[in-house]
């Protein structure tokens, strides 16, 4: 791997994250809102990235990554969730708990250690909030029927496989209500006024969730009630 400074790594993974899977150009505008900073400084790390033929960037019309920088990318993603992994599995750290702390870990430069690690987890295929972990080669496996619990059908029973880490909030949320993955739902009700849903968790406790909420989740299909 490139000798990269921190700054430089997390754009390359926030470049990776907003491109998707449908590898799109990231606009300058996009990567500020992600990232939290003036587009003037967005401008100048991607020249930066671009010099070292991690990015492509052509001005006002945005940049994508390229074959290296995105493998920089994968590997500093890989790093994080196998970090976030081994805090909630090994030291029972709470899922809202992990991602800051990741997000310091994830620099660590060292594959040996990241491969014993992924050894020692037994080689995890996805993260405590259900993103997929990539391999060593890079290989991503995605969730194919996963939804957002905002599009299920009414009447349909479904299970938790992903939630949005990028949340404090949301997190805290969910855990206080016993919403994590693996759990079950119903989906009772969706309210049009608000987008809201109201749902059951077990045999007797229902639940009214907003739109922020659901839009949040990530669900497989499991029955029709």
């Amino acid at each position: 791997m490139k000798s990269l400074s921190h700054s430089e790594e997390n754009y390359l993974k926030e470049i990776f994250h907003l491109s998707g899977l449908t590898e799109k150009r990231v606009s300058t505008n996009g990567l500020a809102s992600r990232l939290n900073t003036k587009a003037s400084s967005i401008t100048d790390m991607l020249q930066k990235l671009s010099d070292k033929k991690l990015v492509e960037y052509v001005k006002y019309k945005g940049c994508f990554l390229t074959e290296e920088g995105e493998r920089i990318a994968i590997q500093i993603i890989r790093k994080h969730r196998l970090w976030e992994t081994f805090l909630v599995n090994k030291l029972s750290f709470g899922w809202e708990e992990v991602h800051d702390v990741a997000e310091q870990l994830e620099h660590i430069d060292s594959e040996k250690l990241i491969d014993s690690l992924d050894r020692f987890l037994n080689y995890p295929k996805f993260d405590p909030h259900g993103d997929p972990i990539p391999d060593k080669d890079g290989k991503i496996v995605y969730r194919k029927s996963k939804i957002k619990l905002l599009d299920a059908a009414t009447n349909s029973r479904v299970e938790i496989v992903r939630v949005n880490e990028d949340s404090l909030a949301l997190l805290k949320f969910l855990e206080r209500h016993q919403l994590t993955l693996g759990t079950e739902l119903d989906v009772l009700e969706k309210f049009p006024f608000d987008d809201s849903m109201s749902v059951r968790v077990g045999e007797l406790l229902e639940i009214n969730l907003s739109k922020k909420v659901t839009e949040n989740i990530g669900v497989k299909f499991i029955s029709k009630l």
